[in-house]
């Protein structure tokens, strides 16, 4: 189980609670939610005007709504802001997105009471799920439409997916038969749950606790490929990176070390060789690996800096009774976040691809062509290349920055957004395909080795032999089931 406080959830914790792990709200953090939803009862006793408490939103914002019609206020505000379109959230993002905003409103600056925030979670531990559209959000005002499909099912409104299948059911009927009743909002309630960039924050955090595993695996598959090659270690001489002291590359580095140890049976067969130096996509491996590394820790501390920051406007202070207008919702920084790791996949994948031409072309290796002793009657690794092309030229459309454009809306109120879902659900495609990318080198380098004949360094045994495990020696067969394997190894691995 998982502990929600506002403060301390991270990527792989986020992740589990994607998975299906349940999620149990901290004492104190609740008690910082009543606290702080006391500031809102005393403004609207003492008749103070507050935007989003007692006003319209955005270019309504002048507008005063009688205390009569608060709660309907806040409920035409979820209603209205409930426009997604496209295809719905798979049900693992959809966990992500409820558990992030919970986290988000534990914080206690949102002005809401502790009643939805034990709905939503108790949603999330018997699997009430709200059928979320993925499009719709430009990330500012924060992830407005999304946010409000998941407030709908809290009110008993809108789509819900069934307990089984794939199919959908009415909210309140959802609600209805997991013992669950819904919700009625107060004043700033409705306002609290859709106010905030939780799509963006959620998804670009599952990415993350996906890469967290994918790039240093791809080291370990860029050097099983450096020995079907028979390539050098002498890049990965520590005197070398220290004269460039990036952290990513020092990492990269000593995991190539780590990896392929002093030597191995396929180094000691070519130590003698003319070649005085690899080609790029071996030789630089610390280098692009590195910088991937790096990018990967910077831009997954914002995320999880955003995932336990209040994201809400207005804020509400419990320690001076004071509301604040701000721009905490402002989708950008997890937008360039998820911007700069499609960047990092397309990279990776980029000098993946490179290593798989060397291994499939006799003019760059020692190696029989595509992999297969049989040329011609047999082709071998031939398409699994050209997939490998194919999806590192989607990775590389995947990677422009959606975070550079900016269509302002709400009367232009809204004048500069982040567009940072976009950029999210773009960066979940791009690990996906990377991940691929990375299968397909890793088969090609397993039958490298075989042909190669001689062991690898004792280091990269693991990976071997669970890629061995899972793919026979080749012969012609078709080649989709083994990419299949050889990726479901490596999340073995």
């Amino acid at each position: 189980m998982i502990h929600l406080d506002g403060r301390s959830l991270t990527a792989p914790a986020l992740a589990r609670i994607a998975a299906g792990e349940a999620v149990a709200l901290d004492p104190e953090a609740l008690a910082r939610v009543a606290e702080n939803r006391g500031v809102i009862d005393r403004i609207l006793v003492e008749g103070r005007t507050v935007y989003g408490v007692n006003t319209g939103f955005g270019q309504f914002a002048t507008v005063v709504i009688p205390p009569d019609q608060l709660r309907q206020l806040q409920l035409n505000l979820v209603r209205s802001h409930a426009a997604g379109v496209g295809e719905p959230l798979p049900r693992p993002q959809t966990r992500a997105l409820m558990a992030a905003r919970i986290n988000c409103l534990l914080k206690g600056f949102s002005g809401i009471r502790p009643e939805p925030l034990h709905l939503l979670a108790e949603c999330l531990n018997r699997d009430v799920l709200p059928v979320v559209p993925c499009q719709g959000s430009v990330g500012a005002s924060g992830d407005l439409a999304p946010l409000a499909h998941v407030a709908l099912l809290l009110v008993g409104e809108g789509e819900a997916w069934a307990a089984s299948g794939p199919g959908t059911r009415p909210g309140g009927e959802a609600l209805r038969a997991a013992g669950l009743a819904p919700v009625v909002l107060e004043a700033k309630e409705g306002l609290a749950l859709i106010n905030g960039t939780q799509l963006i924050t959620a998804l670009g955090c599952l990415a993350v606790a996906e890469l967290r595993r994918l790039v240093p695996q791809a080291e370990a598959i860029a050097a099983l490929s450096l020995e079907a090659l028979r390539g050098s270690r002498a890049a990965f001489d520590p005197r070398i990176h220290d004269a460039r002291p990036h952290p990513g590359q020092l990492a990269a580095a000593a995991r190539m070390r780590e990896l392929l140890g002093e030597t191995s049976a396929i180094a000691e067969s070519h130590k003698d060789c003319h070649r005085v130096q690899d080609a790029y996509s071996l030789r630089c491996i610390p280098q692009v690996h590195g910088v991937a590394r790096d990018a990967l820790d910077f831009a997954g501390a914002i995320l999880e800096r955003e995932l336990n920051s209040a994201t809400d406007n207005p804020m509400i202070f419990t320690e001076t009774n004071e509301s604040r207008s701000g721009g905490n919702f402002h989708g950008q920084y997890p937008a360039f976040a998820c911007d700069l790791l499609a960047i990092a996949c397309a990279d990776l994948a980029s000098i993946s691809e490179r290593r798989q031409e060397r291994m499939v072309n006799p003019a760059y290796s020692d190696l029989p062509a595509f992999l297969t002793t049989r040329g011609g009657l047999e082709s071998g690794f031939m398409m699994a290349h050209v997939t490998s092309a194919a999806l590192v030229s989607e990775l590389k459309g995947l990677a422009h920055p959606a975070s550079v454009d900016s269509i302002p809306t709400s009367a232009g109120k809204e004048d500069h957004v982040s567009m940072g879902p976009i950029a999210a659900r773009k960066l979940l495609r791009a690990v996906d395909g990377l991940e691929n990318v990375l299968a397909i080198e890793a088969r090609m380098a397993l039958e490298g080795v075989r042909l190669v004949g001689l062991a690898p360094a004792p280091g990269l045994q693991p990976l071997l032999e669970k890629l061995a495990a899972a793919c026979p020696p080749w012969e012609d067969r078709p080649m989709a089931p083994e990419i299949e394997a050889s990726r479901r190894a490596l999340r073995e691995a």
